[in-house]
């Protein structure tokens, strides 16, 4: 199988046709062994019944039914794992997204040797409330994961079917694929600018609370990644450092009262009337909660089923 296009989908009954219809003759027109699979997201409207039409009328169009709503990261990590061609292609099936650009992101792996291509929307027809936090969102993406692309959230991304077997997307993950991507070991990461179209039919299943849960999933794939394997690193070294200011704090308040009495020979306040005292305190008591937790945490670790999990790229004589 040369490319497997993937596509989630959630309450998409009127753009399904033509978006088959325009699939079929570009990937035609290139000549190639390839498969459609349509990932229902528990769609209400009618979309799987024009899914298993299609399915019965071209064996090449495949399709997946989940029994209710659980978003589009599970979806396209199903279809992952159903495809088989060289080449995997993510689009959204709302008609935004041009088959047109499918030839020369296919090219872009197959030929230029990138892992991942990403498309990058440059010319959006989205409201201004959508374009504004979008872009703010990229950029601090950009930053935090060291991938430098203009578009995260395009659903128009290619990759080498290696890259999609070495992943796993869950929660709402999928905006941050490249960032996946990057940590497996797949970093040769291009972007393409590809044509952004008006939506047609129905309408946009995503609202602002996307950016706020965005940025939090920005923060636990970088924890996940950074301190997933060894959580005492983080929780220990932080609880530590906690134990160790509190600790020298309260010495450093009993020697001063010592140097009060002994040396100056003057009235010493008491410690625990001092603010810091009690700072001290607290900061002694919640290192050695977080050293525990990072203990738990690493024993949790260590018994999990993947704990070791890792990609071999290629083998030698083995």
């Amino acid at each position: 199988m040369d490319l497997s296009v993937v596509i989630p989908l959630l309450n998409e009954r009127e753009s399904l046709p033509i978006l088959v219809q325009r699939l079929h003759a570009v990937i035609g027109a290139m000549g190639l062994r390839y498969e459609v699979i349509l990932v229902d997201d528990g769609s209400t409207d009618g979309s799987w019944e024009v899914i298993s039409a299609e399915a019965a009328a071209d064996p090449r169009v495949k399709g997946i039914r989940f029994g209710r709503n659980y978003g589009k990261s599970p979806a396209l990590n199903e279809g992952f794992r159903a495809a088989s061609g060289a080449v995997v292609i993510t689009m959204d099936a709302d008609l935004q997204d041009d088959p047109d650009e499918l030839p020369e992101l296919y090219r872009m792996i197959r030929e230029d040797g990138f892992d991942l291509v990403s498309g990058w929307k440059q010319k959006r027809y989205d409201p201004l409330s959508k374009t504004l936090p979008t872009k703010l969102f990229n950029w601090t993406t950009r930053r935090v994961s060291g991938v430098y692309l203009h578009d995260f959230n395009c659903g128009l991304k290619a990759y080498r079917k290696e890259v999609v077997k070495s992943i796993e997307v869950f929660g709402e993950m999928h905006r941050y694929i490249p960032f996946i991507a990057k940590k497996e070991g797949f970093r040769n990461i291009g972007e393409k600018v590809v044509k952004h179209h008006p939506r047609k039919y129905g309408h946009t299943k995503f609202g602002f609370d996307r950016f706020i849960n965005g940025f939090l999933d920005l923060l636990t794939i970088t924890f996940i990644f950074r301190f997933g394997k060894k959580p005492m690193h983080f929780f220990g070294g932080l609880g530590t450092a906690m134990f160790v200011f509190g600790s020298a704090a309260v010495a450093w308040l009993l020697g001063s009262k010592l140097y009060h009495l002994f040396v100056l020979n003057v009235p010493a306040p008491r410690v625990a009337d001092q603010a810091l005292f009690h700072v001290a305190l607290v900061a002694m008591v919640i290192g050695v909660q977080l050293f525990t937790a990072g203990f738990v945490a690493e024993l949790v670790s260590r018994n999990s089923a993947d704990r070791n999990s890792y990609r071999v790229k290629e083998r030698l004589g083995i």
